[in-house]
Formats: C-alpha cells, structure tokens, sequence
C-alpha cells in the first residue's frame, strides 16, 4: 500500500495555508489504496460542511414555530379586544337606562341601586365568537403545554463553604422543564447527527482525518452565530418572536454547553487516531513548520471555551458575578478569534465565523437605538438625565428619573450613575406606568421614570449610602440602557388576571396593574379579574 509521502509526490512544501486542507485532498489514481478510495466515496471531504446545515435547520425550523406562536397569540390578542371595543360601542349606541337605573331621589347617586337592578339576575356579558384565529382546543393545549414546561423546579440551598461564600445561597442548577425538553431534543439530535453517519474512524489516518471529527467540529463551529444572537440585548430573536433576551440568556448557556460537547467530540478523534502515526507527522511538518505543537490552534480555542463554561456555572457566576462579568465579553472575543485560527476557513467554517461577527457588530450598533443619552433629538444627549434619590420604610430606595424615553408595563432598564459608580450597569424594573395621564413636571414630553428597589450589595448598596450622605435634594446624572422586555402577551385580553410577588418584587408588577386599571376604566380591557398575590415578611413592607 502507498504511504501517503507517495500520494503527495506531486504536491511541493512551498503550498499556502489556504491551499491545503485539513484532510488532504488526495486524488484517487489507479495506484490508491482500496481504503483510500471506499473512504472518499462513502464521506467525501469536500461535502463535509453539510453537516453544519443540520444545525441551521433544526434552529429554523424552531424559530418559525415559535414565530407562529407569537403571531397566533397576538393576532387572538387583538382580535379579542377589537370584539369587546365594539361590543361596548353597540351597547352604548342601543341601549338606555331603565327604571332601575333611574335616580329616583338624590340619595341612590351614592347608592349601589344605581349601577345594579333590584329584580332578577344581573345582564350576562355576550359570548366571544370563537375565529380560526382564537381555536379554543389549540389554546387548552398550549395551555396544557405551559403548565408542564413552564412548572419551577426545586432549588438547591448551598450552606456557606469555607472561602466559597454565595450571595444567592440557593441556586437553581437547572433551567424549566421547556428548557430541558428543548436542549434534551438538541443534544440527541446532534449527538444522532455525529454518531450514525458512517465511516466514524477511516483505517488508516493517511486517509484523512477522522469523519466523526469533522462532523462534530462543523456542528460546533455552526452553533457561534446562534449562541452570541441569543446573548445581545438587542437581537433579531427578540424581534421576531417577543421574547426578551433575559428569557433568551438560558438557552445562550446551554448553547455554549452543547458547543463545548461537540468540540470534545472534535477533539477526542485526534488523539484516538493521532497524525503522529504511520508518517503523518511528517507530512504535517512539512507544511506548519512554524508550530510547535501539532494540535496548537484547536487548544488555542478548545481553552478560552472551557473557561467560558466553567465560570457560567451558576454558583460560580453567583460568588464572583462581577469578575463574571467583567472577563464574559473579553474571553469570548478572544475565542472567536482563536477560531478564525483553527478553521483556516476550512469548508464553510468562515462563513459561521463572519455570521457570528456581523451579529454581534450589529446588536451593539443596534443598542445605541436603546441608550436615552445617544439620541441627539432628546435633551439627554451625551449628558444623560436628571435623578432623584428617594428612601422610602423598610430602607427601600427610589429613583426617579424624569425622561423622554418611552416604555410598556414590565420593562426593565439598566442604570448607570458615574456619580456613584463609574462602571457599574444595574438592571432596575420600572415599576411606574408611561402614559398620557401621568406627565412629568419636567414637560408634557417626559414622563417619571421609577425605579424601586431593595439594596443588598454593590450598587444598590452604594446608591443608598449615596442618598443618606448627601440627602433627598442632591440630584444625580443617570444613563439609561432599555427598556427590555415586558410581558409577551397584552394582560388586557385576559378576563381574569393573577400576578405573583414577593416582597419587593412587587415593583415588578405595579406598572402592570396600573395599566389594567386605567384600560378597564377607559372599557378598552377584556380583563374583569385581577388578583395580586404578594408575599411579604413583614406588614410595614406595604408602606
């Protein structure tokens, strides 16, 4: 059997980088070795980087569901409350009071005689008819759906361990059930899509590297673009499906945990079958003299990989959230170039690479649209807004910000003093409703923005030693990041709504009710119910 020495004879040392592939291209002649040619027959290298389409199409194919989802459940929303708008204007047009809506007297103006008739059942509201967009059986089962994926699972509570001391004692390991369900379907899937191709291992590394490396390796590589979309605050996910990017952040994590799967099963073929075998090294040699350890630009990426995974751990990322923070970012810029290294632009892998570049520069260009200091048609630009810091029972603290930036009911900012902190960036819920009603004494184009919030630590406890030091007339410059988020569904579609909170959390949904109050008011909410539950240790949390 020819060496592989022999079958390159017609190839010169003086061959590029991008001229050589990682298995080498060997063409089969009627001196090549049976192995040689039954392997590039059954996995030709040339077609290797369809496996990295097996990945886009299992991410397209969910995305499309979920963006038909999203759309059913809007349009359903709207059609809804289209129905009861102009089930209001037919009764307003049509009817007129009866005798038992009369006031007889001055006394029934403050009586519930006026509002309620005396005799017979109070007027049933009208049936909602039922649309091919609001199918009631499709909306049990996706309510059946969410009770089963949507259900918490029990937390784990960690006792402090010598120098190991959480700020969260209890950590959730892992994430809902629809997140397990989804991300167990990911793993078989590319697992599946890696191990029953055949062959796994060519006989003979001469033959090239090994098929379930390539495969592996091409999956990985096609996971970058959807890994880093998940993470950006602004993202084209969010867009299309209505899911904020904080939902997004699980299956970015879990992303990166099947990335580092498939890169092990890149790596581990290497080492079963190595190049040093049977001449390779040679060959290898020949044409990356200037590395000194054969495998370096796949240890060069497979490191700042298993950092980044590692230090996501969620009692990690917990103990130490700020170093967390501060090395994410970096360590991942890091990665990708490391993998612009290692790919060689083999295959389509540079196409991955580019994809996940263009993504990330595009969600950070997109983000100045959400920073209320990057606007120069507002007064804020370049210079950020004015806040006022206010401590309210309990040690809680407030912060309102006079702005022009517009939000919805359960959206959520990060804020950034300098006067406090110079680098720190705090998500905060606004808990204060954005309307028409409620303008801001700054001018009928600024609405208070208000944050409350319980201090722990770090900045939320600066922010309040900040206040005690120099009072509740200091002002402060605040730069805004958002909002983000807010509920998917409209809760005025809804006839009966509960929402849960627990101790500060309420400022959570205060916009919310606030908002459901003034659309029954205004007889533009379905919503005849709400219910809040809140969870308090102490009564004086209320004040």
């Amino acid at each position: 059997m020819p060496q592989l020495p022999h079958l390159l004879a017609g190839t010169t040392p003086s061959m590029t980088y991008h001229t050589l592939d990682e298995r080498v291209n060997i063409p089969v002649t009627s001196s090549s070795p049976p192995g040689l040619e039954a392997a590039i027959k059954q996995d030709p290298w040339k077609k290797s980087g369809k496996y990295a389409l097996g990945w886009v199409y299992f991410c397209i194919i969910l995305l499309v569901f979920t963006i038909a989802i999203h759309l059913y459940h809007w349009m359903s929303d709207r059609i809804r409350r289209a129905t009861f708008k102009e089930v209001v204007a037919k009764s307003s047009t049509t009817s007129s009071p009866d005798d038992d809506y009369e006031m007889a007297d001055m006394p029934t103006n403050n009586s519930t005689r006026m509002f309620f008739p005396r005799h017979g059942p109070l007027p049933q509201q009208p049936e909602q008819e039922e649309t091919f967009l609001s199918f009631q059986p499709l909306n049990r089962l996706i309510a059946l759906l969410r009770y089963f994926f949507y259900r918490p699972l029990p937390v784990l509570r960690l006792p402090p361990v010598g120098f190991l001391r959480l700020r969260k004692r209890e950590i959730s390991f892992l994430p809902s059930p629809g997140v397990i369900f989804l991300m167990t379907v990911a793993i078989v899937f590319v697992t599946l899509y890696c191990f029953i191709p055949q062959p796994l291992y060519y006989s003979s590394i001469q033959f090239g590297a090994p098929p379930l490396a390539i495969r592996a390796g091409m999956l990985a590589v096609a996971m970058m673009p959807w890994i880093v979309a998940m993470s950006m605050k602004a993202n084209l996910v969010t867009l299309l499906t209505g899911i904020g990017h904080e939902r997004l952040n699980v299956l970015h994590r879990w992303g990166g945990y099947i990335c580092l799967f498939l890169s092990l099963i890149h790596t581990i073929p290497f080492y079963i079958t190595p190049v040093w075998d049977q001449g390779g090294l040679m060959i290898f040699k020949s044409y990356f003299r200037e590395q000194s350890y054969i495998y370096g630009t796949g240890i060069a990426a497979l490191v700042p990989l298993i950092f980044l995974c590692v230090h996501s751990l969620p009692f990690l990322r917990a103990w130490m959230y700020e170093v967390f923070v501060a090395l994410h970012v970096p360590v991942s810029i890091v990665f990708l170039g490391m993998l612009f290294w290692h790919c060689h632009n083999y295959l389509t892998s540079w196409n991955y690479l580019w994809a996940t570049a263009a993504i990330w520069f595009a969600s950070y260009c997109a983000r100045l649209f959400f920073l209320n200091w990057a606007n120069p048609r507002r007064m804020s630009w370049l210079i950020g807004e004015e806040a006022a810091v206010t401590i309210l029972p309990e040690n809680a603290v407030k912060v309102t910000v006079p702005s022009q930036v517009r939000w919805r009911p359960g959206q959520y900012v990060y804020l950034r003093m300098p006067g406090i902190s110079v680098f720190e960036n705090h998500p905060f819920t606004i808990a204060s409703l954005c309307s028409d009603d409620f303008p801001s004494e700054y001018g009928e184009q600024y609405r208070d923005m208000t944050l409350v919030f319980r201090p722990f630590g770090g900045f939320t406890r600066k922010v309040l030693n900040a206040a005690i030091d120099n009072g509740p007339m200091h002002t402060y410059r605040a730069f805004i990041d958002g909002p983000y988020g807010g509920m998917q569904r409209e809760l005025a579609s809804f006839d009966t709504v509960v929402l849960f909170a627990g101790g500060s959390g309420i400022t959570a949904i205060v916009s919310h009710v606030l908002d459901l109050i003034k659309k029954m008011r205004d007889s533009k909410a379905v919503t005849k119910q709400v219910h809040v539950v809140w969870a308090l240790k102490r009564p004086e949390t209320m004040e």
